[in-house]
């Protein structure tokens, strides 16, 4: 009878093998899935406070009065 070895480094690889097929699978899902969501109009558009870069200008005259 023949047995199958498997050495440390193969067994490390078929783990990271398995990972990373779970970890695309998953990423490749909710991508698939916003995209459905989107085509019918049931993503929630959410406004970014952070997308804006404008600045509003301040008057520095008022830092130099108060000294």
């Amino acid at each position: 009878m023949n047995f199958l070895y498997f050495d440390p480094g193969l067994g490390a690889m078929i783990v990271q093998a398995v990972v990373a097929a779970a970890a695309g699978i998953l990423l490749f899902s909710k991508n698939v899935m916003y995209k459905v969501k989107s085509f019918f109009g049931l993503v929630k558009e959410e406004k970014d406070t952070y997308d804006s870069i404008d600045v509003e200008e301040q008057d520095t005259d008022t830092h130099d009065k108060k000294n």
